[in-house]
């Protein structure tokens, strides 16, 4: 009998503890200062990641000589959003709804795995000698024309889309009814 009266005296303020607490439906009230710093542990959200390959040729020639690197490049890009970059007034929290505004998506790394990258050709000049930087420098001028080619083909929007897609899944299940993304 003792087991029976605790038991629903523990389902009563199971149900209506949550009322008092301001839990309506099991669903919790959220404040816009509480979900910007749960959003903000999240800090860099990388939501998109290319991987590319490029041929770079590049060439030293002199009067005397020259040299030469065809570099196959394999690089990796991704991309994402820092939600560090969110402030109070980027997120409007009301009721059940939450409405945000997004930093805008940025690439964040951008390399070259040295696994797959290889030196087709290396060739120097008779008169030449063995230049050292000219790899170096068709392995940087690889990242930086991946990059571009990666912006080109529209890795911010995939990023921005994939972002919205993430945030959208996780505040759905923090309790939140709709998500509204505003235009930045």
């Amino acid at each position: 009998m003792v087991l029976l009266v605790i038991l629903g005296v523990g389902l009563w303020l199971g149900f209506s503890g949550s009322k008092w607490l301001g839990w309506v439906g099991g669903k919790r009230p959220f404040n816009t200062a509480t979900v910007l710093r749960q959003v903000q542990t999240i800090s860099q959200l990388v939501t998109v990641k290319y991987v590319m390959e490029k041929v770079v040729v590049l060439e030293d020639v002199k009067w005397f000589g020259e040299s030469r690197v065809l570099l196959v490049a394999h690089g990796i890009v991704k991309a994402g959003v820092d939600l560090g970059e969110l402030r109070a007034e980027d997120l409007q929290v009301s009721g059940t709804k939450i409405t945000v505004r997004l930093p805008p998506p940025q690439i964040t790394d951008t390399y070259l795995d040295d696994h797959q990258t290889r030196v087709v050709e290396r060739s120097t000049g008779l008169l030449r000698l063995f230049d050292k930087d000219l790899e170096q420098n068709a392995r940087q001028q690889a990242v930086a024309d991946i990059r571009r080619a990666a912006r080109t083909a529209g890795i911010l929007k995939d990023a921005d889309e994939r972002a919205r897609a993430q945030l959208r899944a996780l505040f759905l299940q923090m309790g939140f009814d709709q998500v509204e993304f505003l235009a930045q």
